[in-house]
């Protein structure tokens, strides 16, 4: 099977998905094996709404489109054109998937299967329900693609390199039974902003995306904003109430209600809006429903902490700091923005 044979085959997966929006579910009659697929696709969907319930379908769907987009042969094609895959020796890859947000494996899976290898994919519980309806869809589309795609859901064995994804305390086990591989092991990281109060109020608003999306739950997702002293924090809660429905939701109405219990029985201080709870903390990763911050006197030596813990950080949102995404862009990933900063392209194309 050749490079241009995979990219075409996942592309045809990207008009498949293009097919569930947050409008509406439309079929067209035009995508191959539709009659095979679009119903049951439907139903899966269904199945993994209702086996973790974080997974709204707005957040699903949102996944659907970003992936539609990026999944197009122009894309793909200038991406892998970038990596040597001339003279892949197809081994297997056990890949490990987190499950924190719909598909959140989904780019080890495209990237494992672009290079020319075969995957061994363990899935988180959590996330079990759409991958492998649209692994049939990629069989369809390429019959070639048989026998380079495996599941299991018991303990791994027969492969070559792994990638793992996880916490903190299971990239401890993957380094001890993986170690001897060779393998990416990626444990917790968050996103965060650096403000200024010069933002302007359509940016703020476009970060209440970046914190909302998903509940909070991505790696992606701003967990903790950085702000200079006597910072405004009404501009922030002006600008997002648009999400303020996202209280409505009862297992984050629930972790609102359980932490700010727990912050007040410890008498943090805490400025809130009724749907999000800022804190004053020096962590990375704070609860749902909470936002971390911390002010900073010197945006200079700012940026030189946050280089020094670049490990806890997966991206950051900002007008002041180099390199940063911009505000709402947190969860558009590109085709290139590896988790962890690790090329996992190049990682696979030299084993």
């Amino acid at each position: 099977m050749t490079l241009k044979q995979r990219i075409i085959a996942f592309a045809k997966l990207g008009d498949f998905l293009k097919q569930f929006s947050q409008d509406k579910f439309e079929k067209n009659d035009a995508i191959p094996f539709n009659d095979l697929f679009f119903d049951g696709f439907k139903l899966q969907l269904k199945h993994a709404r209702e086996a973790n319930s974080w997974f709204t379908l707005d957040h699903v769907v949102f996944t659907f489109k970003n992936w539609s987009e990026l999944l197009n042969q122009e894309a793909l094609h200038q991406w892998t054109s970038s990596y040597d895959l001339t003279s892949i020796e197809a081994k297997t890859i056990a890949v490990i998937m987190a499950g924190n947000i719909p598909l959140v494996g989904f780019h080890d899976f495209l990237s494992v299967l672009l290079s020319g290898h075969k995957i061994l994919i363990k899935q988180s519980s959590n996330d079990k329900h759409i991958l492998p309806l649209l692994t049939k869809y990629l069989e369809y589309v390429e019959p070639e693609f048989k026998g380079y795609i495996n599941f299991n859901e018991g303990k791994l064995t027969d492969f070559d390199a792994t990638i793992a994804t996880g916490s903190n305390n299971t990239a401890r086990y993957f380094e001890y039974y993986f170690g001897k591989y060779p393998h990416i092991i990626r444990n917790n990281r968050n996103s965060l902003a650096v403000l200024t109060g010069n933002e302007s109020n359509e940016e703020l608003k476009k970060l209440g995306e970046d914190i909302f999306r998903y509940f909070g739950l991505g790696c992606r997702s701003v967990s903790k904003i950085f702000v200079p002293k006597e910072y405004d924090f009404d501009q922030l809660f002006k600008a997002v109430y648009d999400y303020k429905d996202i209280i409505n939701y009862k297992k984050y109405e629930n972790n609102y209600d359980y932490n700010k219990a727990v912050y007040l029985m410890s008498e943090f201080k805490l400025i809130e809006n009724g749907f999000l709870m800022l804190k004053e903390d020096p962590s990375y990763a704070s609860p749902i429903a909470t936002l971390f911050y911390e002010y900073y006197d010197d945006i200079s030596i700012l940026e030189e902490q946050l280089k020094k813990d670049a490990t806890q950080i997966q991206c950051i949102v900002s007008n002041a700091i180099e390199n940063s995404v911009k505000f709402g862009e947190t969860q558009h990933p590109t085709l290139t923005d590896y988790a962890d900063g690790v090329d996992t392209m190049v990682f696979l194309s030299k084993l």
